[in-house]
């Protein structure tokens, strides 16, 4: 049987998505919380960064997708600035993988088919959340969450029309391992002219 952790862990000719998936599933087994944690970077309106921890909720060709309030800081700057930075770290791996690229919302079927999935608690959650709006104490929250659950009883809870996703279309993904004596492996992927809908990947090594 082949050992995964230990053998080389960036393959010379692989496509960059298909060996997202193969760390992804790997980390899935043995990560001991959340696999799918992602730091998201976005921009104010004065270049000022911002990061959060996130979680993967779809990916592929298209692009690597989270959900959120709409009124939170990262949706309104990357509703200004269609613009940010992943970062996806697996610490009992020794692996990481950095991911830049431009933004778009999903579509509202999207949104609707992964919004229908929460469990129904989740679901209420999300009408009660002012997200990053200020919050006087956790009984003003509480209350909400209670407002709702009767608002909607044992009936069919809808997306609210301020909760949807985002999707991160990548223009570089770096494969990043952990080697002995700080020899770590890198390499990075960066789409080639043709843009996100034509052309390939280019892809290089680099010193770690």
């Amino acid at each position: 049987m082949i050992d995964r952790l230990n053998m080389t862990a960036i393959p010379t000719d692989a496509n960059p998505f298909e060996l997202f998936q193969d760390w992804l599933s790997l980390a899935e087994e043995k990560e001991p919380n959340d696999p799918n944690a992602m730091a998201l970077a976005t921009v104010d309106t004065h270049g000022v960064p911002s990061v959060r921890m996130v979680l993967l909720k779809g990916h592929g060709e298209d692009g690597f997708v989270f959900y959120t309030n709409l009124g939170s800081q990262k949706a309104q700057e990357l509703t200004a600035h269609p613009h940010a930075a992943l970062l996806f770290h697996w610490k009992s791996l020794r692996r990481q993988v950095r991911i830049t690229g431009t933004v778009e919302p999903v579509t509202d079927a999207e949104a609707d088919a992964y919004y229908a999935s929460r469990a129904r608690d989740s679901r209420i959650g999300a009408w009660a959340s002012k997200q990053s709006q200020p919050l006087d104490g956790m009984f003003e929250l509480e209350a909400r969450v209670a407002k709702f659950a009767a608002k909607f009883a044992i009936g069919d809870i809808p997306r609210p029309d301020f909760w949807s996703g985002f999707r991160v279309k990548p223009q570089r993904i770096e494969f990043w391992h952990d080697r002995p004596y700080r020899l770590h492996e890198r390499v990075v992927y960066i789409q080639s002219s043709g843009g996100q809908n034509g052309g390939g990947w280019e892809k290089e090594r680099l010193y770690p």
